[in-house]
């Protein structure tokens, strides 16, 4: 723990959706949903008009459309995403040498390191100048988090959300820890946290009156042991540069065990696309699949497999996730299912982007239901099966950039049964007009996204 609140963390605020609602104005001030919107989607981000019906990250996009059916669903745009953090991610680099991204849109900074802050009040105002920064460069909002620990300062920034600045005094860790739900101490997830309180240990204070010794007899050595030392407060973890990551991981916790074999195989699936999606936001690719899976009894499983090159393909990385799982006996229940990916290495932007829009497309292709809740256009069609000539490999990924020969810049709000339906406008400009066009318009071309900032980067962007 330091004694001064010089480690930041820096949330972008609903980061994909933010960034499709700056760039289209139609959009603004309305739901908006973006993820994969193929039978087996999930939600990559949405915004917080849709989370006002319940839709969150990671939520299957089905049951996304079930609760907010009037939401724009969009495709992602990765190329713009990243030409977007790579913006933050410079103005960060200014604060200090030390940054350590979690994602495209998270990161932490240490300002010491920088020398930019030494003490409560020159802290507060490097991140209140950069909160500025940032949205006169990108347009967007992030949320900052400032404290003595990585720990305190993510929560921190939590509790700044949206477009705010929290500062935890150090000192203050145990009376502001002490009343919270177990809950908001990493690694905690909703089965762990169901085990500890059927013990009696709902809250931090809880955690900390039980002692080490009986979380380690609840959880097991590593994991008890290091529960009680967030309890705490004491959370030693450096803020490590991005040249040294190793690896990209998500996981999931489960509220219930589960059982069904068919399930336990398609939360694999879904979350080695999410590793696969923060594994392009690091800017790497890689070479072993790492599978981790938790079971009923806390035991845990780690299962990996080296490829013969490094790989930033989900197709390939689930399949070796799936792989590996048919190695694990899940009998009993399984608790926490995570995928990895390590022996990370370099790749040009150009190739992987250009791998992501084309599989994005394809996924988006059975879409053809418009984006946009305003003016449907099709709605409910089903998709053109596609024929054997050249213009059926015309795909039009809802959300993505096009450009009309007459009508000039506009984004797919949906397609199907031969048709495209665009709307035309710009970051810029009023909510603009819808048009239908056959798929194989010649005058309608894909196009790069254009800056939310005058001057600023686009999608093309290195």
């Amino acid at each position: 723990m330091r004694a001064a609140p010089t480690i930041l963390h820096l949330d972008m605020d609903a980061f994909f959706a933010a960034a499709e609602q700056a760039s289209k104005p139609s959009l603004r001030g309305k739901p908006v949903v973006v993820g994969g919107l193929g039978p087996r989607g999930v939600v990559a981000t949405a915004s917080y008009e849709a989370r006002r019906f319940g839709v969150h990250s990671a939520m299957p996009m089905a049951q996304a459309r079930r609760l907010a059916p009037n939401a724009a669903y969009l495709v992602p745009r990765f190329a713009f995403y990243r030409a977007i953090s790579v913006q933050v991610m410079e103005l960060l680099g200014r604060l200090s040498p030390l940054v350590e991204p979690l994602s495209l849109d998270e990161a932490f900074v240490d300002l010491e390191a920088g020398g930019v802050a030494d003490d409560r009040a020159s802290a507060r105002a490097a991140g209140e100048r950069l909160r500025r920064d940032i949205l006169a460069t990108t347009g967007l909002t992030g949320s900052v988090g400032l404290a003595g620990s990585k720990m305190l300062a993510k929560i921190a920034s939590e509790e700044a959300k949206p477009d705010g600045l929290v500062l935890i005094e150090p000192g203050t860790e145990r009376e502001l820890l002490g009343p919270r739900s177990v809950r908001i101490i990493p690694g905690i997830g909703p089965a762990t946290g169901e085990h500890l309180r059927r013990a009696g240990i709902v809250t931090v204070t809880d955690v900390v009156e039980a002692g080490e010794d009986e979380l380690v007899r609840i959880l097991g050595r590593a994991h008890g042991a290091s529960l009680y030392r967030m309890a705490l407060g004491h959370d030693d973890r450096p803020v490590v540069a991005e040249r040294d990551a190793k690896s990209v991981s998500v996981e999931d916790t489960f509220d219930v065990d589960l059982h069904d074999r068919l399930r336990i195989r398609l939360e694999v699936e879904r979350l080695a696309e999410r590793c696969v999606a923060r594994l392009r936001g690091s800017g790497h690719s890689g070479r072993t699949i790492v599978l981790k899976v938790r079971r009923y009894d806390f035991s845990t499983l780690t299962r990996s497999e080296t490829l013969r090159g490094p790989t930033d393909d989900p197709v390939v990385v689930r399949e070796a996730a799936g792989r590996l799982l048919e190695l694990v006996d899940t009998t009993g229940g399984v608790r926490l299912l995570g995928v990895g990916v390590s022996g990370l290495a370099d790749y040009t932007q150009e190739d992987l982007f250009a791998q992501a829009e084309a599989r994005e497309a394809a996924l988006a292709g059975e879409a053809a239901r418009p984006a946009g809740a305003e003016e449907p256009a099709g709605a409910g069609a089903a998709p053109a099966p596609p024929a054997p000539t050249e213009t059926a490999e015309r795909r039009w990924a809802a959300g993505h950039d096009v450009r009309h020969a007459e009508y000039g810049a506009g984004w797919v709000q949906g397609s199907g049964v031969g048709r495209v339906t665009v709307r035309f406008e710009e970051p810029t400009s009023a909510p603009g007009r819808v048009r239908t066009f056959p798929v194989d318009d010649p005058d309608l071309e894909p196009s790069e996204p254009l800056p939310l900032v005058p001057g600023g980067a686009t999608g093309a962007a290195a």
